[in-house]
């Protein structure tokens, strides 16, 4: 991957709802769902972070705040006074319910930063031709029942750069589940939002309350109004908050669910704990050695101790000692002896 620009995401918890394990646990959902998965499709270097309140975020972070009761018309990617994004989600007791969403906004923002780019493909229907489409990779299977699981915690999934190609092609994943199996197909629960170029309109495909995707038309959508993304958002806010809802429950690609993880991870954890304690154990018993032979409490010490007394004792009656130079000491003395680097 060529050299690209560090994308930095701070999640923080300012909800009651929510405690630092979990929001630590979800940070590192995040952060490998980034690096693992959306780096396949969209080539993007991001890092995600959690931190206890948004005072402690660093400048330069784009923020995901989980609070409480922020409404459907504020839930979503906004734009601060700068123009850098951040996004607000929905407090919830169950994690994967609000972790899906923060994934969902997570991956939007990463791609789609400023919520107003589009790519040129052909409409899905039928009597328009070329179309403009708001890339945002979640929106088309938005709905827990094709979200998967990353350490355990529930994450959104999303389509690949492949999914606006013209024609269906062998072998392409044209989104990281697999579960949308051609160019821009919308799956239940979710919807795809375009702008007809010949009528200057845009319309959307969608998929909730019918038995099948249906067309709807949104009019003209100013971009003086504010970004492309913000104002389609709160026109479907409530049809998203359903199909996000279902949690882990309904999720049918989700995997290995939070519960079996943070099993996985308590005796993990305790297994280590044992290790820990059995070396830190055995450097306390090293130490206790090491001051014990210092005092000469160790048998055998005083041996020694008095061999070299005995050394001593021969140099001093001079059996030993003397240079060939004539002397100034034993050669041997100076060997013993290094000169300190310390001053005195």
């Amino acid at each position: 991957m060529t050299d690209t620009l560090l994308r930095q995401v701070a999640l923080v918890a300012e909800s009651q709802l929510i405690n630092a394990s979990d929001l630590t646990k979800v940070s590192a959902a995040l952060q490998k769902q980034a690096t693992r998965d959306l780096v396949q499709f969209w080539g993007i270097k991001a890092t995600v972070d959690a931190f206890p309140r948004l005072e402690d975020v660093p400048v330069g972070y784009w923020p995901i705040v989980i609070m409480d009761n922020i409404g459907q018309d504020a839930e979503g990617i906004h734009l601060d006074k700068n123009n850098q994004p951040f996004a607000l989600v929905t407090a919830r007791e169950q994690v994967d319910a609000w972790s899906l969403t923060a994934s969902h906004e997570m991956i939007e923002m990463l791609v789609d930063p400023f919520g107003m780019r589009l790519t040129t493909s052909d409409s899905p229907k039928a009597d328009q031709g070329r179309a403009q489409f708001l890339v945002e990779p979640c929106d088309p299977s938005e709905a827990a029942e094709f979200a998967y699981t990353a350490n355990g915690i529930l994450v959104s999934d999303f389509y690949s750069v492949r999914y606006f190609d013209p024609v269906a092609a062998p072998g392409v994943r044209y989104s990281f589940t697999g579960a949308i199996r051609e160019p821009r197909q919308v799956l239940r629960g979710g919807y795809l939002s375009w702008l007809d170029i010949a009528s200057d309109t845009w319309w959307q495909e969608i998929w909730f309350s019918s038995s099948e995707p249906t067309f709807r038309n949104l009019g003209q959508i100013s971009a003086s109004d504010g970004s492309f993304r913000s104002q389609i958002d709160r026109r479907i806010a409530r049809e998203t908050a359903q199909a996000l809802s279902g949690g882990i429950s309904a999720a049918r690609a989700a995997g290995v669910p939070v519960m079996t993880m943070t099993e996985a991870s308590t005796q993990r954890a305790f297994s280590l704990r044992q290790q820990i304690e059995e070396l830190t154990a055995g450097t306390a018993e090293r130490g206790e050695t090491a001051e014990r032979a210092t005092r000469g409490e160790i048998a055998g010490m005083g041996g020694w101790r008095t061999q070299a007394q005995r050394s001593e004792g021969r140099r001093s009656d001079g059996r030993r000692s003397g240079s060939r130079r004539g002397g100034n000491g034993s050669q041997t003395e100076s060997l013993r002896t290094a000169p300190s680097v310390w001053p005195d």
